[in-house]
């Protein structure tokens, strides 16, 4: 099966994809995370990245169909997080996976309010040792300012601060969420409230996603 997570900035993609990825065994395929690496390699996407925005989409795009050619030559039990964002990007997901014969399954969408997203990125700290990720208000640290796995120093991301996370979820409504509306309009979409507990987002995710399979 291949699923597709979107959402809002900090509506919880990560965490879900996370957790549908091992229940379910999917090769868990990290846009963010991809973003990131090629950061580190280009001023130019880190400038991009650092200040909320998003690479551009075709750029983006190849990219992501670059990474999947190396990475994941079958294309088959995918879960795709933060990719599509776009409608193009979704028909040239869809075109690229039924070269393989395969079809994307299910498209997920974590419903959150621009308020909750900055209430929950602005206390999002991560380890500069380590990568382990706290939030001051769901998951503290242990000690303050300090890692409780290995007692690195704690840093709040570029794109974690109030000023990044406006301009994220500008990008949002105006790119993600024209896909999200034309995916709903087509019947291809699930919609989840992303402002309920972990635990109960993932329970209903995972009735719902057995009820396509069972369809």
């Amino acid at each position: 099966m291949n699923i597709v997570i979107l959402g809002a900035p900090a509506s919880g993609k990560g965490t879900q994809a996370q957790l549908l990825s091992e229940k379910l065994k999917l090769f868990h395929f990290q846009t963010g995370e991809l973003s990131r690496d090629l950061a580190e390699k280009d001023p130019r996407i880190k400038k991009i990245v650092d200040s909320g925005k998003l690479i551009p989409e075709e750029e983006m795009t190849m990219y992501a169909l670059d990474y999947l050619k190396e990475n994941k030559s079958d294309l088959k039990n995918i879960l795709f997080e933060g990719f599509p964002r776009f409608i193009s990007q979704y028909g040239a997901l869809e075109m690229f996976l039924k070269t393989k014969g395969d079809d994307i399954d299910a498209v997920i969408a974590l419903d959150i309010t621009e308020k909750e997203a900055i209430r929950r990125l602005s206390a999002r700290r991560i380890c500069e040792n380590c990568g382990e990720v706290y939030n001051l208000i769901t998951s503290p640290p242990p000690e303050a300012g300090k890692c409780g796995k290995c007692g690195g120093k704690l840093m709040q991301r570029a794109d974690d601060k109030p000023e990044s996370i406006k301009a994220r979820f500008a990008y949002y409504k105006d790119n993600t969420k024209k896909l999200i509306d034309y995916l709903d309009k087509k019947g291809k979409l699930l919609r989840v409230d992303g402002e309920r507990p972990i635990e109960v987002i993932f329970e209903d995710i995972l009735e719902r996603l057995k009820k396509i399979e069972n369809d």
